[in-house]
């Protein structure tokens, strides 16, 4: 390309980081090994302890047909940027910008066959950006037009570079560029986060609740694993809140101002399974219509909680295992795999030890969630805590309706105490909501709570006796629902209706 109008150049003599003081047409610099001549479109200026100035952590890529330009370039952004990459051909950038994760490219707008218009830097701007639409392009050009350099701007550059330019304003408009793109990036992923658990919804409260022998010591194994970093499987049976066991492990760890990502993988189905956790590029498939980042990025820093993990097949169980051994996710659509950070917690109420056993769950994955396990004991075997927990959802629930606090009285309790509570927590959670919208009194008596007659039944039984043929269906479909944690469809399948069949006996009998 044509040669600008010569610049000064600022150099000491003794070495590569000394300036000294010359004016001609190429700067020769010679040191016992190497031999450099630059290009008088960069004006140097003497930057005094260069040396010992901290690099900033980002990746670079020029792209000019000028050899003097890209060398100059680089001896100077090699002392302030970690890594400089250099390209002369711009038919190489889809390749360079495919392989590599580049955080800024300067790119010229004017090469050897086009040396004035432009018209080959728009193309090459547009290329860029067509493959990755969130990469950082300052425009660079020898001839002073405002208007070309505000077209690429109206194009999508972010910014732009007029030569001859001085280093100390391309060094202040790189490092601005690169803090904005950090600001963008950030402020997608916490969008993504805030998108992840609006959709994954939350728990009603995180506290803990019980004083039973057997909650004493789930405490006392939460308080202990929060503190480090282990994986942690949560077994229980369905409604003993694995979820919330794993939301108080995360607000007592180190990341605890970090989000907590929760993910039910028995509602994600196979197809789904890797766009849902690792993410997928725009165009990867038919409704790919964006970038997307997948739970596990949307985690990065904080936590993951895997509940459900027994669902998954072998297959899937495989691609899991190695994004938890690499440490790595690959989004859809894309071979870069990337770095992710997280604290993982799963949870299941399958018998995985069984299930390996029968070869249905990999061993090796088995290993690798559950350096601590915790186990939560159904309310049937904690049933002292039963008092605490209905003071705790009455409080709930009648603040959430606006009604007078209601108590219960202690015939009540003794009803509520010889129920085997098949749904566990999340049944008595029912039950008292439904209580207090229905009953029309402030003590709460054994009928209020819709409980069945019959005592002594075991979570896996429906017993029949005593019971017309409405009552032994209200109870089969009621302990179906609650065998599937409330999953109609699963409920449905099970019991061979229709998902529209079965809302409506749910309607028909108050469920």
């Amino acid at each position: 390309m044509a040669d600008s109008q010569c610049g000064k150049a600022l150099f000491e003599t003794c070495t590569l980081s000394h300036l000294f003081n010359i004016e001609h047409k190429f700067v020769q610099l010679r040191t016992e090994s190497l031999t450099l001549r630059i290009h008088p479109s960069i004006k140097l200026l003497n930057i005094e302890n260069e040396s010992h100035m901290d690099k900033v952590d980002a990746k670079l890529l020029i792209v000019d047909d000028d050899k003097d330009v890209l060398l100059a370039a680089k001896l100077f952004l090699k002392q302030h940027i970690k890594i400089v990459h250099t390209e002369e051909k711009p038919e190489n950038i889809p390749d360079l910008i495919r392989n590599e994760k580049y955080d800024l490219i300067l790119l010229d707008m004017n090469f050897s066959r086009d040396a004035t218009s432009g018209k080959e830097g728009f193309h090459w701007l547009n290329k860029i950006l067509e493959i990755n639409p969130a990469t950082v392009v300052i425009l660079i050009t020898g001839y002073g037009d405002i208007e070309l350099a505000v077209q690429g701007i109206k194009e999508g550059a972010t910014n732009f570079l007029l030569k001859p330019w001085e280093n100390k304003k391309l060094l202040a408009t790189i490092t601005t560029s690169l803090q904005l793109k950090r600001s963008k990036v950030e402020l997608s992923d916490l969008k993504s986060k805030q998108q992840h658990q609006t959709k994954d919804g939350g728990t009603d409260t995180r506290v803990l609740i019980g004083q039973s022998l057997a909650m004493e010591k789930v405490m006392g194994t939460v308080e202990k694993v929060a503190v480090t970093e282990a994986n942690v499987l949560i077994l229980g049976e369905n409604g003993t809140g694995k979820e919330l066991i794993a939301c108080a492990i995360h607000d007592a760890s180190k990341r605890q101002d970090e989000v907590f990502v929760s993910v039910d993988l028995g509602a994600i189905t196979e197809t789904l399974f890797e766009s849902e956790l690792f993410g997928f590029k725009k165009g990867a498939f038919t409704d790919a219509k964006e970038d997307r980042a997948g739970r596990f990025e949307a985690s990065n820093k904080g936590t993951i909680f895997l509940d459900e993990i027994g669902n998954l097949s072998l297959g899937l169980q495989a691609k899991l295992l190695s994004v938890l051994q690499n440490r790595t996710v690959v989004r859809l659509g894309t071979n870069k795999p990337i770095p992710i950070d997280v604290r993982l917690i799963c949870a299941t109420n399958m018998p995985l030890y069984q299930m390996v056993n029968e070869n249905k769950f990999r061993q090796d994955l088995l290993y690798r969630i559950n350096t601590v396990e915790v186990i939560i004991p159904p309310l049937r075997e904690r049933i002292e805590d039963l008092p605490l927990l209905v003071d705790h959802f009455l409080n709930i629930y009648c603040q959430k309706y606006k009604m007078p606090v209601k108590r219960v009285n202690t015939s009540t309790f003794r009803r509520l105490e010889k129920h085997t509570w098949p749904g566990n927590i999340r049944e008595l959670q029912h039950a008292v909501e439904r209580a207090v919208i229905m009953s029309e009194s402030n003590i709460l008596e054994p009928d209020d709570f819709f409980l069945s007659k019959v005592e002594g039944d075991r979570p896996d039984a429906v017993h029949t006796s005593n019971m017309n043929l409405e009552e032994t269906e209200k109870m089969l479909i009621r302990k179906v629902i609650d065998k599937h944690g409330g999953n109609i469809s699963k409920a449905a399948k099970e019991l061979g209706l229709t998902r529209a069949s079965l809302y409506r006996r749910i309607e028909k009998y108050g469920l």
